[in-house]
């Protein structure tokens, strides 16, 4: 590792820093990590290492399995940063590539999804001969195909079902009223969930509301869980899926697909774009592992 001067960062942390051990072990094996990342991707000097190389290399710590936390990624820039201070004060380095290299926000982090493949898989998983399938597909449909928090797919009203104008009416977060368009499939799911067994459910205390639980009260937010956690262990997907993953797997897929941010956020009753903003950072890693996957020089 002469090229990246790895040893001279490492005597510079102990003579000149006055680093603990535990920090001086942490930071090279920081280091050392990303010299074996750059000497896969054709970098063998320290002298070459751009800002753009740094970032990839970033990124890949995200696409880990599992992925690292933002905690240890800011810290492996933190080990990077101080490597390239020592490197340019003492003149083995003209070029700092770390100062355009940004750390991962503290608290936000890349949603789990769903592949469209899990999605198909979880919304079949209802069968037919269960008392409740209709119900279960309906709500579920319904969730994915239109973004919804599970506060407003349980609060959703039947009257805010607007099926042949294919829209929902829903009451989001400060009180904000949004309409969102909804496909065919959770059009259809719904329709039969109406028609056949809602009023079946319906014994005087539905208060309106279109998703009711085996007593024909309205379904509460445990209730809805617990739903969506069977059909998930049903569906053979492995991964943790909360109400929310179905919101953000709708998000993901829209922007997928070549959808506008803007439009996205009006669907998803965002008040602020920068919150919508955090599906492209998913939309990007998705796209880096389509390419790993299938670029002959990847």
């Amino acid at each position: 590792m002469a090229g990246f001067h790895v040893q001279a960062f490492v005597d510079a942390l102990v003579l000149e820093h006055g680093a603990s051990p535990r920090t001086v072990e942490a930071y090279r094996r920081d280091v050392v990590r990303c010299v074996q990342f750059l000497r896969t991707h054709g970098v063998h000097r320290a002298s070459d290492i751009t800002a753009a190389a740094l970032r990839e290399f970033v990124y890949s710590l995200r696409d880990t399995v599992p992925p690292r936390k933002s905690s240890s990624i800011r810290r492996n820039i933190s080990a990077l940063r101080t490597w390239f201070r020592v490197l340019t004060a003492e003149g083995l380095v003209s070029i700092d590539p770390t100062e355009r290299l940004d750390a991962p926000q503290r608290g936000r982090t890349l949603p789990d999804v769903l592949s469209v493949d899990e999605v198909t898989r979880l919304l079949a998983a209802p069968a037919l001969d269960e008392r409740l399938a209709f119900r279960d597909r309906a709500m579920l449909e319904l969730a994915y195909g239109a973004g919804l928090r599970v506060s407003e797919w349980i609060g959703l009203a039947m009257k805010d079902v607007l099926l042949e104008d294919a829209l929902v009416r829903v009451l989001g977060k400060g009180n904000k009223e949004r309409l969102v368009p909804i496909g065919r499939s959770a059009i259809g799911a719904v329709a039969v969930y109406l028609r056949e067994l809602r009023p079946v459910l319906e014994r005087g205390e539905g208060r309106g509301l279109l998703f009711l639980n085996g007593q024909g009260r309205p379904l509460t937010r445990m209730g809805a869980w617990t739903i969506l956690r069977k059909y998930v262990q049903l569906a053979g997907i492995e991964k943790a899926v909360s109400p929310h993953t179905l919101r953000h797997s709708f998000a993901t897929h829209l922007l997928q697909g070549g959808a506008d941010l803007r439009a996205v956020q009006e669907m998803l009753g965002h008040a602020d774009i920068a919150t919508t903003q955090i599906y492209t950072h998913v939309d990007r890693e998705y796209l880096r592992s389509v390419h790993r996957q299938f670029h002959p020089r990847a």
